[in-house]
């Protein structure tokens, strides 16, 4: 049970070294400008390698649904970032209960975008947790975790990568112990929990009255979705890489040059524009934005 590109080695791990049965992930969803239809990165490899699919728009409402997956009589369900909560009649149905490959060291940002989570708050490491499910939010015994040091430049879609390889070699790990009974869950502390929420779309505006430190790690945590921007003479300027230079700012918003780059003042500092996209434009380093650009300073 998985959707997005995380999923993807996991699931791939689990077609080589095991029987699967079936993959569940969300439906179809309008894409791209055009909003034409697109399926999840999951139901791809699904397709391409005839593994039969199921797509419920909400399991826990399709009774037709939850009587497929007991018809399969499997012993195992393995969830990696499918987008929906499990009912319990859903997590009873394996032999051996509902396994997931969870992006962070639980406790610590149960919740629907923990990859995000760990660079907003400027975490310095983070990590996978295969865990066994229970009704709760990522709140199930840890059977094993495993971590790594995020680097400077950390954006969610570069960490999503190293995790994603990271859960597959820890769930490859786990899955023949934990089948054996080798594997003595622990439970977690639930004092010790934090809370990644759900990223909106509306979430990538950036509000210059915020530190500039939390700017720079939003513009990484948000690449490449949603993605963050700048309100700039009335239209979007979606900001893909930036960096800070300690400084002095004479007044909050204020345009300048620095080095050949587009920057702006924040609280704490300025934030230099490395990469930028303008409405109907192609991503550019911020140099070639401002050789096209005649009114970045004083408009």
């Amino acid at each position: 049970m998985g959707s997005p590109q995380f999923a993807i080695p996991i699931l791939s791990a689990i077609d080589k070294n095991f029987h699967l049965v079936t993959v569940v992930t969300q439906p179809d969803k309008p894409a791209g400008r055009g909003k034409k239809m697109e399926a999840s990165a999951v139901k791809k490899y699904a397709v391409d390698h005839n593994i039969p699919v199921l797509e419920p728009h909400k399991i826990r409402k399709e009774p037709e649904t939850i009587e497929v997956l007991k018809s399969y009589q499997v012993d195992l369900f393995i969830v990696a970032a499918f987008g929906q909560i499990l009912p319990l009649v859903v997590l009873e149905i394996p032999k051996f209960g509902c396994i997931n490959v969870h992006a962070s060291l639980l406790p610590r940002w149960r919740g629907a975008s923990p990859i995000q989570a760990a660079i907003l708050n400027g975490d310095l490491e983070s990590g996978v947790t295969i865990m066994k499910m229970d009704a709760g939010m990522d709140t199930g015994p840890i059977l094993k975790e495993n971590s790594i040091t995020l680097a400077s430049n950390e954006t969610s879609e570069s960490l999503s990568e190293k995790l994603s390889g990271l859960g597959r070699e820890l769930l490859l790990e786990v899955v023949p112990d934990y089948l054996a009974s080798r594997i003595e869950s622990i439970p977690q502390d639930d004092e010790e929990a934090t809370y990644a929420p759900l990223i909106k779309k509306e979430d990538g505006q950036l509000d210059l009255h915020e530190p500039v430190e939390i700017l720079e790690r939003k513009i990484r945590a948000l690449n490449p979705w949603p993605g963050t921007f700048l309100q700039w003479n009335e239209k979007s300027l979606k900001i893909l890489e930036a960096e800070i230079i300690q400084s002095s700012p004479q007044e909050i918003g204020k345009r300048k040059i620095h080095q050949k780059y587009p920057a702006i003042d924040c609280v704490g500092g300025t934030l230099v524009l490395k990469k930028v996209k303008a409405p109907g434009k192609n991503v550019v380093s911020g140099k070639d934005f401002l050789n096209g650009t005649r009114d970045w300073v004083g408009s």
